[in-house]
């Protein structure tokens, strides 16, 4: 046997060794740090999407460390090809990916004929503001689209760390302002335009609906869709938060990561942000009104709450964290004049998700304030859940609920 067939093998034999390592690795890590409660949905199947989720991350820090790419480069791109389809023409839809105002977006417009303007969807992809993508999220805007007759505007807004708040919100509040002036032009009511999003999709929607209400050249919004929303960046102490910390997919660490990446470059108060240490007391009693335990009904505190009292702020960790108290990074906090000028709104919880409290605080302020709400809460779901339709059944009836909700909306 030749040398270099040797070494061929021998490399192949530690290439194999090393896989096998990072595999039992992120076993390893994801049984020690991962909870997944009784009741969650497809429990073994979840366990082995995070497993996979934290597999790319590690190869990614490897390549990263190599000089060969970056971490969070080689993260969206396989994240982006494992949840697209590269589907054919579809004869049902018309798909273009275009500019609304410099921003990406990709139409969804239904090929068939409509007795009248359609009604139109504007959606914001998931990912806390650092993933997502028009590709990663054509699964879920084509099913939209076939499943309402809905013309579907996917907006593909600029992502942290590259691009920091305010970004992000003024990308998806620039793209919807220009598809609200040209509705006509894809066979749209311009009254019957829906701003939708899941996740940190779901801040943007929040955010955006309100920058609109006070807008009298534009339609208003016909209705708000919510998805696991995150509407404020102050209490990561909720039932939820405690609860669900370690639930995969979204820990209460990385929801916090993910916030702090999103308005700038300093992640050392982390710790100090999930402690509350970033909001002054007199505003911790200003917003209790709004934000507080207090609100959220008992049946969500059965697995367990311990009550979190903070009785002083730290003012350097408020200095770096304060961009997380406006309004347009945490919606919860806006004044009662602009919550009850919101259009109707959708809102989408999971059980097993640290930001399950989050919506359910935004709907009462929303109905406090005399605006109609449909709640759906999946009871066995967690974050994330909607973007693994195809693997989640609980996901695929939640997903229909939504289509549904945007259906028969009038």
């Amino acid at each position: 046997m030749g040398v270099g067939i040797v070494l061929l093998i021998a490399l192949i034999a530690l290439f194999f060794l090393l896989g096998l390592l990072l595999i039992a690795g992120v076993i390893h890590f994801e049984f020690s740090n991962s909870d997944v409660p009784p009741g969650v949905a497809n429990p073994r199947k979840l366990h082995t999407t995070h497993c996979i989720t934290i597999a790319i991350a590690v190869v990614g820090k490897i390549l990263q460390n190599l000089g060969i790419c970056s971490q969070i480069g080689f993260t969206r791109y396989i994240r982006d090809k494992l949840l697209t389809e590269k589907p054919e023409d579809d004869p049902k839809l018309l798909v273009k990916n275009l500019k609304f105002d410099e921003v990406p977006v990709r139409i969804y417009q239904p090929k068939s004929p409509s007795a009248g303007g359609r009604k139109g969807v504007v959606f914001f992809h998931g990912g806390g503001w650092m993933f997502g993508s028009l590709d990663s999220y054509d699964a879920i805007c084509r099913h939209i689209s076939k499943e309402t007759d809905s013309v579907v505007v996917s907006v593909g807004y600029r992502l942290a760390p590259e691009h920091r708040y305010p970004a992000a919100y003024e990308d998806c509040l620039n793209a919807t302002i220009h598809f609200l002036k040209i509705t006509e032009e894809y066979g749209v009511d311009r009254s019957s335009v829906i701003i939708s999003g899941d996740s940190a999709g779901g801040n943007l929607t929040a955010a955006v609906c309100q920058a609109l209400v006070g807008r009298e050249d534009l339609p208003k919004p016909m209705a708000q869709v919510l998805i696991y929303p995150s509407v404020q960046m102050l209490d990561f102490n909720l039932p939820s938060f405690q609860q669900n910390r370690a639930v995969p997919i979204l820990y209460r660490e990385r929801a916090a990561f993910y916030m702090l990446n999103y308005i700038g470059d300093d992640l050392s108060v982390l710790e100090d942000v999930i402690d509350g240490h970033h909001v002054p007391v007199d505003m911790k009693l200003q917003y209790r009104k709004w934000l507080s335990a207090d609100h959220i009904p008992d049946e969500f505190k059965v697995r367990g709450y311990k009550p979190y009292i903070m009785t002083s702020h730290d003012e350097e960790v408020y200095k770096i964290a304060k961009t997380t108290l406006e309004k347009p990074c945490s919606p919860l906090l806006a004044e009662d004049a602009v919550v009850r000028l919101l259009p109707k709104a959708y809102i989408l919880t999971c059980e097993f998700d640290v930001l399950r409290d989050d919506g359910i605080l935004y709907k009462k302020r929303l109905e406090d304030n005399g605006v109609q709400v449909n709640w759906y809460h999946v009871k066995d779901g967690f974050h994330g859940i909607i973007s693994l339709f195809k693997l989640f059944p609980s996901g695929k009836l939640a997903l229909d609920d939504i289509a549904n909700f945007i259906k028969n909306i009038d």
